[in-house]
């Protein structure tokens, strides 16, 4: 049988113990025959360390849905980390079998319009988040699919992906969803509820293909927009426009996955 992988890099965090992981992992890879680089050309990418080094290395890889991608876990929660270092064998012995499944994830695509024309794009794995510069109360139309769906004011409004829902997005009070459904969520942070103002509490889950529109309300809208963790402020904008729709990347998943397993064990386990 062709084994599927050959050649891979690895993508450490500057932590000590993710370099002594990754050398580890090098000389037990090259063992097994795989074919450790360091240039542009490989199968498989490998983070070692939390979340923020997973985000890492597809920001590094500029989301290239032509690789693979999988993380071992040198962090805390890791909740994107599929493999544990304990684990390392075992996950080396089933890549030479070609004993995984590949599933894929729903990428996140952004355009900020401004008023004078610019746009910028980005993608993102799991959020953005949109709140006015001077921290003043955050006022803009919503849309889906260019139907109005409600006029918002709060602190600011967060748009998740599926698999952003055990993120940022649920301790704002959001849902979590399967990451298999490349679904975005509207979930709203610190909303208006009065009688004067009205907005939907709840998150309220989008299906793939669809897009949300926000426009600022404000004349001169000057927005600060945190992109899976990483803030850029935009000058005059227009409209913020987001869906997932074209991109797709590849994660690696140890045939024993269980999604309701890893809720369990990041977030209600004890031991």
């Amino acid at each position: 049988m062709k084994r599927l992988i050959n050649r891979i890099k690895l993508f450490p965090n500057m932590s000590e113990k993710s370099k002594e992981i990754a050398e580890e992992l090098t000389k037990r890879l090259k063992i097994a025959k795989f074919e450790v680089v360091d240039n542009s050309k490989y199968d498989l990418a490998i983070a070692i360390g939390g979340d923020g080094s997973f985000l890492w290395m597809l920001k590094n890889n500029v989301f290239d849905s032509t690789n693979y991608y999988v993380g071992i876990n040198s962090g805390t929660l890791g909740f994107l980390q599929e493999i544990a270092v304990d684990d390392m064998d075992i996950f080396i012995e089933r890549l030479n079998n070609n004993d995984f499944t590949v599933e894929t994830i729903g990428i996140q695509e952004t355009k900020v319009t401004t008023n004078d024309g610019n746009t910028s794009r980005f993608f993102s794995l799991n959020e953005i988040v949109l709140r006015n510069k001077t921290l003043k109360t955050f006022k803009a139309d919503v849309s889906i699919d260019g139907d109005f769906l409600e006029k918002y004011i709060g602190d600011g409004l967060l748009i998740s992906t599926s698999i952003g829902s055990t993120a940022y997005n649920l301790n704002c009070g959001g849902s979590i969803v399967y990451d298999d459904l490349h679904t975005l969520q509207i979930t709203p942070v610190a909303p208006f509820n009065t009688k004067s103002y009205r907005d939907v509490l709840n998150s309220i889950i989008i299906p793939e293909y669809r897009s949300i529109t926000i426009k600022p309300l404000e004349a001169s809208s000057d927005l600060v927009i945190m992109v899976d963790g990483e803030t850029s402020t935009y000058h005059n904008v227009k409209s913020v426009e987001t869906t997932i729709r074209n991109k797709k990347i590849r994660f690696i998943r140890m045939t024993n996955f269980s999604y309701a397993r890893k809720i369990n064990e990041k977030f209600l386990s004890e031991n």
